[in-house]
């Protein structure tokens, strides 16, 4: 009978096998070796399987390696919800509506003296576009406040490229308070500890500069700029939220690609003693519309490229070590494609796909900072129709 033992004692298989298999199959587990077993199923697999197992699987593995992040962000959909949308307050502007009009439309009152106002920044190497930033806010600040580290966030050791540069804001001496910091210069560690640690600093730099209660600050990164009459704007009006983050127009590489309105991080804080923190993150739902610019990675060169791909909190983005191809860079600016060949990072399908690829190139240069037009021929990198960059 089938089910019963054969008459040395040993296990009866039930199936047709070759010798191979045959003599597997009738020994005890212990006494077979592990390539005796692989080479009897490998000769039960017909040709398709083979396929499949030796092709179809490591591609789809070498493919997750390549492309595993891009299947993450077009996925995010389905594992992270979207934040909690922002209450928007219209923004209201015009040159030759007076000041009062101008409160009284946004719902709050006039002063009868401005606030005083407080630009605070964090610099690495962003020469450009914190000149552009100093003149756009310079007729409304009272005070520029800019810490300087002599590491990046991600522990690098950096020259402190605004010391060196120093001579060339003679315009805003009067009015800075400049403080530098010594980095740690720990390898491994997550660099938003070292960026944490940097802001930290920059709050004892604003007590240094002599910020009081209801002074405003400027709190963003030096590539985020508030527009002018925005600032004007909160420091004349009274009953203003006490924190309040603007909307900016996102830029990418120059004022060419134009990604969409939805820079946030920026704000602008009505100043407590013991309770108002630097940061970088979301601290309020309220928004005011159309407040600003954030041209990010806005280089003169490509090296300052290269610089900050290595350098920001955010390098674990730089998978492969050919992004850092300078070459690759220059044909990347000239299309509006992404740096780090990332899909785009929003909470819908939709969005996601209609975001997918290079960056539309805009030729509207309207209602850009006002320095930047008045010197056009120093910033023309910066302009619609200039992607070539300096080495």
């Amino acid at each position: 009978m089938w089910w019963m033992m054969n008459e040395t004692g040993g296990n009866y298989c039930s199936k047709k096998t070759d010798d191979l298999c045959s003599k597997v199959c009738g020994q005890e587990s212990s006494q077979v070796s592990g390539m005796s077993r692989i080479r009897c199923i490998l000769r039960g697999l017909d040709v398709k399987t083979y396929i499949f197992l030796f092709a179809v699987i490591p591609m789809c593995i070498f493919g997750i390696y390549l492309h595993g992040q891009k299947i993450s962000y077009f996925l995010r959909p389905l594992w992270e919800k979207p934040p909690k949308p922002f209450h928007v307050i219209p923004h209201y502007y015009n040159q030759n509506v007076t000041m009062e009009n101008l409160c009284k439309l946004h719902g709050w009152g006039v002063r009868e003296f401005p606030r005083r106002v407080y630009d605070a920044v964090l610099f690495s190497n962003e020469i450009e576009i914190l000149n552009l930033r100093w003149r756009e806010l310079y007729p409304y600040v009272n005070e520029f406040v800019l810490l300087e580290s002599n590491s990046t966030f991600t522990g690098l050791p950096k020259p402190l490229v605004f010391k060196s540069h120093r001579q060339e804001f003679e315009f805003a001496e009067p009015r800075l308070t400049y403080g530098t910091i010594g980095g740690r210069f720990r390898k491994g560690e997550n660099p938003f500890v070292e960026e944490a640690y940097q802001r930290v600093a920059l709050d004892q730099l604003l007590r240094i500069a002599g910020i009081t209660d209801d002074d405003l600050l400027i709190m963003s990164d030096v590539d985020e700029i508030p527009s002018a009459h925005t600032i004007n704007l909160l420091r004349w009006c009274d009953e203003i939220p006490e924190i309040l983050h603007l909307q900016l127009k996102n830029y990418l590489y120059s004022f060419e690609f134009r990604l969409d309105d939805k820079s946030w991080r920026a704000s602008v804080h009505r100043y407590q003693t013991g309770k108002t923190r630097y940061a970088h993150y979301r601290q309020s739902d309220i928004l005011l519309a159309d407040s600003g610019w954030h041209c990010s990675f806005c280089f003169r060169r490509i090296s300052d490229f290269v610089f900050k791909m290595k350098a920001y909190s955010h390098y674990d983005r730089v998978r492969f070590s050919h992004y850092l191809n300078p070459d690759r860079i220059q044909k990347v600016i000239c299309t509006g494609a992404d740096l780090f060949d990332m899909l785009p990072e929003e909470y819908t399908f939709k969005e996601i796909i209609g975001k997918m690829g290079p960056i539309p190139h805009s030729y509207s240069a309207v209602h850009l900072p006002a320095y930047l037009l008045e010197n056009a021929d120093k910033y023309k990198f910066l302009l619609p129709g200039n992607c070539k960059r300096e080495r």
